[in-house]
């Protein structure tokens, strides 16, 4: 299992790890190289687990790597108590989000 905690997550193209410390400082991520997925407060690692289960960001990661973010989050959750939201629930309430915004359009 410590295998998995030092698994190296490769640098996206698509993210800019300043912006990750410019918005939230020099914090805890669940993915370090990008500055993606604080998980230094209760309510970032509830945020945390339900982005890293949107298929549009689950996609950014090899399967090891999003191993390896989960693995982060889920060690953060329980030293600080925090009890996961299901990741499902979160998904259908974005599609639903992301449907009403488009009917708005």
């Amino acid at each position: 299992m410590a295998k998995l905690l030092h698994e190296r997550i490769h640098r996206r193209r698509d993210a800019d790890p300043s912006e990750g410390l410019d918005k939230y400082g020099p914090t805890l991520f669940a993915d370090p190289t990008n500055k993606k997925y604080p998980i230094d407060t209760a309510g970032r690692i509830k945020a945390a687990w339900a982005y890293i289960h949107q298929p549009r960001n689950a996609a950014k990661y090899a399967p090891g790597e999003r191993r390896t973010i989960m693995t982060r989050i889920r060690k953060a959750a329980k030293a600080r108590r925090v009890t996961l939201p299901d990741p499902e629930e979160f998904v259908e309430l974005m599609k639903r989000v992301r449907r009403r915004n488009r009917e708005k359009d």
